[in-house]
């Protein structure tokens, strides 16, 4: 059984005003998240701008998070993309030692039909890795439709989760609704989190949850409880900034919270850039209306 429940965040990749990794803001994330309560760490997702690492920089941060986590926390690796064997074959040669499972992100561009979706992770699923299936419509062009997720997890016991960020959250509670007891779904939109979570979810991988982890974690864990009343107090007390973050892009948004925080500097690499002074305003009213658990 999967060790994957609760709040797992998806790591931003500090940088320098250079634009070299900053390994020491990523120690501080790191320990940041570990000690306010998050279940588990997320390695070079989207969020962590991987598409514009080199591949050396990708090892080197890997390595780095492994030895700054010291084994407290559950990892999880992304290895994701639209060549399906060259995915196959990074899962393959990849050290997942220090891995609970692989996150991978449906194939981007090529748009493939429910069928080529399918086919797509059967092929992964022979790796025999623990694989979390990632739908995220708004990168990829194409919808992964409940019922290609729910053929999957019913054939493949090692497509063990789907990070599920559909913009329809009727899609989520159909997949709840009607999946094997081994497969599980975590919210990939923060603001569905608590909604999801209450009807059966494990949680979520989150964005904003690396800024606020006590708080994330805290509702997630007040929703497995069936404490919907204080888990929602959490989650209206966090809505703002969770619409904020992404107004431009992400992680625009959550790493000029993380660099308000002191916790990272606030740099991204092109095609990305920094929030505007509108949305650092925004995000900066946002900040100071959150009331924060002790």
């Amino acid at each position: 059984m999967s060790n994957l429940k609760g709040v797992g965040v998806a790591l931003v990749t500090p940088f320098n005003s250079d634009l070299t990794v900053d390994y020491n803001s990523l120690t501080k994330l790191v320990d940041y998240n570990i000690e306010n309560g998050t279940n588990y760490l997320v390695v070079l997702g989207t969020t962590a701008e991987s598409a514009t690492l080199s591949t050396e920089e990708k090892q080197a941060v890997i390595s780095h998070i492994i030895k700054a986590n010291n084994g407290r926390v559950p990892l999880v690796l992304g290895i994701g993309g639209n060549n399906t064997y060259e995915v196959k074959k990074q899962i393959e040669e990849a050290d997942l030692s220090a891995f609970e499972a692989i996150l991978s992100v449906s194939p981007y561009y090529n748009r493939p039909s429910q069928e080529g979706l399918y086919q797509h992770y059967k092929v992964l699923a022979e790796t025999g890795k623990k694989i979390i299936i990632y739908n995220v419509p708004s990168r990829t062009g194409q919808n992964l439709e409940a019922s290609t997720t729910l053929r999957l997890a019913k054939e493949f016991p090692n497509l063990i989760m789907i990070k599920e960020a559909a913009p329809n959250i009727l899609q989520y509670f159909d997949i709840l609704r009607q999946k094997p007891e081994n497969f599980n779904l975590v919210s990939g939109d923060d603001e569905y989190t608590l909604p999801v979570t209450l009807a059966g979810g494990n949680g979520v991988i989150s964005v904003i949850g690396q800024a606020y982890p006590k708080e994330f974690s805290t509702m997630v864990q007040l929703a497995f409880e069936g404490k919907v009343k204080e888990a929602y107090e959490i989650h209206n007390n966090l809505v703002e900034i969770t619409r904020s973050i992404f107004a431009e892009g992400n992680p625009a948004g959550v790493k000029y919270v993380l660099a308000e925080m002191g916790i990272i500097q606030n740099y991204l690499r092109l095609p990305l850039v920094a929030a505007t002074e509108v949305l650092e305003n925004r995000l900066k009213e946002d900040m100071k209306k959150i009331k924060r658990l002790n």
